[in-house]
């Protein structure tokens, strides 16, 4: 198949509050550099697509607030490939939002969707599971998710369990989907060797994706099918400010993936990080003899380990006696949180908010 009726849905719309004080309501962390790279998340999730589809078939879902973010971050994509949503509701609407959009477009389109701040350095692997997972679909009725190979007990993230045989070379079925583990659980996942982490990037046939929304969720796809005549028109966002109203706030992983019958995973073992907080930060970056983290010009440490430091680049700081802490400065808000506590800052963020106001949000 031509790459011409391949697509990919980029999702950008989060708010990436456990990055907080970095990430704010008005930047959230797939338009900044966490790891201090040269490139911003959402710059070096497109550069990975566009070695697989032109960038005129590339789209990005996003905030209304964010798109000019998203155009100043990727002007190769043409402006109107950025689609804003209305409001936030979850994985769901997002992506039946650009099913029925390039399936009135392109009735053979096939789509990867994936998350704007997943952290992929291999580029290569990561093409060669990708086109695995694009010819499947385009010959096989089949939801195709990746699932990568977990390196350790993780609780953060999602589990795939596969059948034993390969349904195609490197493909197995899905058996099921198990959300966030405790720790023992997930200890057993990967003792197990069947199970792998869900990457929430999933490949379809959009025609097959639209079909799974009529099975699964019949509301949602009763009330985008009504307006199906109006998407790639100028019709498309009053449209679209309707439908948002009507849909569930809901994933797409409970919503479809965990009820349908003809689901299958590409297993991948390059390494893979969702970014979803500053520990997976700090595993991701080149750290000192004694386990610091650094970023920042004029950062000075005395007897620390362990520590992830984000500091401007102007300023002078030095760390003393602090161990497996986050310490992350910006021009308004200073943090200092011991890494354990990092699944709470959603929690300091709502407290901030109660305390103060949005000023420092």
């Amino acid at each position: 198949m031509s790459n011409q009726h391949r697509y990919v849905a980029i999702m950008a719309g989060g708010i990436g509050s456990r990055f907080w004080p970095m990430s704010r309501t008005g930047l959230p962390k797939q338009f900044l550099d966490i790891l201090g790279l040269g490139k911003t998340l959402i710059q070096q999730t497109f550069e990975r697509y566009a070695r697989l589809v032109p960038a005129e078939n590339i789209f990005v879902i996003t905030s209304a607030e964010y798109v000019h973010k998203v155009q100043e971050q990727l002007p190769d994509i043409p402006v109107e490939n950025i689609l804003a949503e209305p409001s936030r509701k979850n994985t769901a609407p997002c992506i039946a939002y650009i099913g029925f959009k390039l399936l009135q477009k392109d009735p053979q389109a096939v789509m990867i969707a994936a998350p704007a701040d997943n952290l992929i350095l291999d580029t290569d692997a990561f093409v060669k599971v990708a086109e695995k997972a694009l010819d499947f679909v385009t010959h096989i009725n089949a939801l195709v998710t990746i699932g990568i190979k977990p390196t350790n007990p993780n609780t953060g993230y999602g589990y795939i369990q596969h059948d034993a045989p390969e349904a195609a070379p490197g493909i197995y079925k899905v058996k099921t989907f198990t959300e966030k583990p405790n720790l023992e659980l997930a200890k057993t996942f990967v003792a197990s060797g069947d199970f792998l982490w869900n990457a929430g990037i999933f490949t379809w046939k959009v025609k097959n994706l639209v079909d799974a929304f009529e099975k699964s969720l019949p509301e949602m796809h009763e009330v985008f099918h009504a307006e199906m005549d109006n998407f790639n028109t100028p019709n498309e966002k009053a449209a679209i400010e309707r439908i948002y109203p009507q849909c569930t706030n809901i994933s797409i992983d409970f919503g479809i993936m965990e009820k349908a019958d003809n689901v299958y995973v590409v297993p991948a073992d390059f390494a893979w990080s969702d970014l979803g907080t500053w520990n997976s930060a700090w595993d991701n970056m080149e750290k000192d003899y004694f386990q610091n983290a650094v970023i920042g010009d004029h950062v000075m440490i005395v007897d620390a380990k362990n520590n992830m430091v984000h500091m401007p680049h102007n300023k002078l700081v030095l760390l003393q006696g602090m161990e497996d802490y986050i310490v992350v400065d910006t021009k308004d808000v200073l943090l200092i949180c011991k890494k354990e506590k990092e699944q709470e800052i959603k929690e300091y963020v709502a407290e901030v908010r109660r305390n103060k106001g949005d000023r420092f949000l």
